[in-house]
């Protein structure tokens, strides 16, 4: 899109807010997933109404080009209040098959129009990749320039403080340009699983420098092999590894990464601190962590290098070898030491506070399992999964910055692929026990939401819509099929807001357009495919500090006490997107197109 354009869009997105909020006087709407539906998938929107007189009865699904009613239903039951709404009901039209356009009306509701049709999200996968390739470090072909390529300056190491690495290249984390090794071997993981387990969703249309231009491999695994030479870097030999780049120094405001002159701030002209693994209290400053060991980072190294290495087995023998040598030294420095690394601040007390470690170790033995037919490597992974069964967030309804981190375990599902039926089932029965916490929170209301509204809410829902699939798909179990699309739905305007949380897609539908972001703060360049952090509990959005919105809320009349989103540059908790919540989605992306390729039909 062209900044002209864009502009255009942006102006035209503006008034027509501005137009709803001074016209529209309806108390109530029709939530849906703005993208649209499988034919043969589940189909679910939500009703819901602010005026405690107004329920409905049914409601009826209209074909835009005929204006006919093909269905008709009771609209069932009244979950009653939930968030802005006095009255919510599920529409269910998951009966209905038609490839076509649509929309719904209940009462005086009536939904935007929708598509159902087979290769409904055929190219999503790829749309959210560009996202990826916009945050890329070292070289930037969003911004066709580099930045970062001093990086960096040794702490914590064996070797003397100051003492230069080269470690430039991977991804930003966010909107600031910290890079993680923990959050960065997790992205690339689901990049390498979804190339493994979805390549039909994926096409070739850019070049391993992330131009356009083909080179004879799928975008996604040129994308997770970006990922890949970052993260050989942060493990430069057997007994050398690092956990981050930069620190919230970087939290400087505004500017462009290939204007960025914060490192010279750092005290070590250009270049920014990289964070040996020590498995001991880190913190330049008055803060400190509590980092025990290394085994949260290191586990997660090793599986993205015994995956890389399964795939790049054909493709590239001597990359392969080396991704085995890495994932070798990388699993035992986590047994070295076995804890969390967690990461460093040094203005603030805020840091990624990790404190599980099995299921990294678990997901790092499983992927050595696959990659070296080492039966030790499955009993080692069985041992760390019955230690941690359950990823703990899924039992509370709070937790602290990232505290439980990867949001599921993906260690159980890749032990199950070859495992005997025994301890299949075993592991089986830890993602359904998770799911069940869900699901127990969240049958009540009617989005079905059980996932906690704490700071990367939508990462969390990606997540736990993985879980959900990778359960089903193992177990050929449906219970939980709407549970998993109502979470998908969330992310895609079946949310309180209508909004959906990727921004751009669709293209036709209302998604942010304002991001707590350089690049649209400064340039008004879109984020194509971003996935912004999501709703917060209304607690912890009015204990922030440093927040305020820079413009009028377009959703006011939807927030309320229990939990709010802005679509507003200032609102750094709801509206900034992140890399690995991106890539978490771009696996299920992949696989909510692959189930509609497949016919998968959803429960009725």
């Amino acid at each position: 899109m062209s900044l002209r354009n864009f502009i255009l869009s942006l102006f035209l997105h503006v008034f027509f807010i501005t137009f709803l909020k001074g016209q529209d006087h309806s108390q109530a709407w029709i939530r849906i997933n703005l993208v649209g539906y499988a034919p043969a998938g589940v189909k679910v929107a939500v009703y819901g109404t602010k005026n405690t007189s107004q329920s409905i009865q049914t409601f009826e699904l209209v074909e835009v080009k005929t204006a006919r009613v093909v269905l008709k239903k009771a609209a069932g039951k009244d979950f009653g209040a939930y968030g802005p709404f006095v009255h919510a009901f599920r529409l269910d039209f998951t009966q209905f098959s038609v490839p076509g356009t649509y929309y719904l009306q209940a009462g005086s509701a009536r939904s935007p129009e929708f598509s159902i049709r087979e290769n409904i999200y055929e190219g999503t996968a790829d749309f959210a990749l560009r996202y990826m390739r916009q945050q890329r470090s070292g070289y930037n072909p969003f911004l066709k320039d580099s930045c970062h390529t001093h990086d960096g300056y040794t702490v914590y190491g064996p070797m003397p403080d100051g003492t230069h690495i080269d470690v430039a290249g991977g991804w930003h984390d966010a909107t600031d340009y910290l890079q993680y090794a923990t959050t960065s071997a997790n992205a690339t993981y689901h990049l390498l699983a979804a190339y493994r387990d979805f390549p039909e969703s994926f096409t070739d249309k850019h070049q391993a420098n992330g131009l356009v231009g083909t080179n004879g491999r799928a975008d996604v695994l040129d994308e997770a092999t970006w990922g890949l030479e970052w993260l050989m870097k942060m493990h430069p030999r057997a007994d050398w590894m690092f956990n981050q780049l930069a620190d919230d120094r970087d939290h400087a405001g505004f500017r462009m990464p290939n204007k960025d002159t914060v490192d010279y701030g750092y005290g070590k002209g250009k270049g920014r601190p990289v964070y040996f693994i020590t498995g001991d209290v880190q913190g330049l400053g008055k803060f400190k962590n509590r980092a025990t060991g290394t085994a949260s980072t290191a586990g997660k190294l090793a599986s993205a290098f015994a995956l890389g290495s399964q795939l790049y087995a054909a493709l590239d023998p001597t990359l392969a070898q080396t991704l085995k040598v890495k994932s070798l030294s990388a699993f035992q420095y986590g047994q070295a030491k076995p804890g969390v690394a967690q990461t460093a601040s040094v203005k603030a007390p805020y840091f990624y506070e990790e404190d599980n470690w099995v299921d990294d170790m678990e997901l790092g033995a499983a992927a050595m399992y696959q990659l070296t037919n080492d039966k030790k490597y499955f009993e080692q992974g069985m041992e760390y999964s019955s230690q941690e069964p359950i990823t703990p967030w899924m039992v509370k309804d709070t937790a602290r910055h990232y505290q439980w981190y990867p949001f599921h375990n993906f260690g159980h599902y890749e032990l199950a692929l070859k495992s005997d039926k025994e301890a299949r089932a075993k592991l089986m029965s830890y993602y359904k026990q998770g799911i069940e916490k869900i699901w127990q929170r969240g049958k009540h209301n009617a989005f079905y939401r059980g996932v906690p509204f704490i700071w990367c809410s939508n990462n969390l829902t990606t997540s736990f819509a993985i879980q959900c699939y990778l359960y089903r798909t193992l177990t050929g179990d449906q219970t939980y099929i709407q549970l998993e699309q109502a979470c998908f739905d969330w992310l895609f305007g079946c949310n309180p807001w209508g909004t959906s949380m990727v921004y751009g897609l669709p293209a036709q539908g209302d998604t942010p357009v304002d991001p707590h972001s350089s690049f649209t703060v400064l340039h008004q360049y879109p984020l194509d495919g971003g996935l912004v952090d999501g709703p917060v509990y209304g607690k912890i959005y009015n204990s922030l500090l440093g927040l305020k919105l820079g413009s009028a809320d377009e959703y006011a009349r939807f927030q309320s006490d229990l939990v709010v989103y802005h679509d507003d540059y200032g609102d750094y908790s709801t509206n900034e997107p992140t890399m690995d919540g991106t890539a978490s989605l771009i696996y299920l992306l992949a696989a909510k197109d692959t189930d509609s390729r497949r016919g998968v039909r959803g429960k009725k």
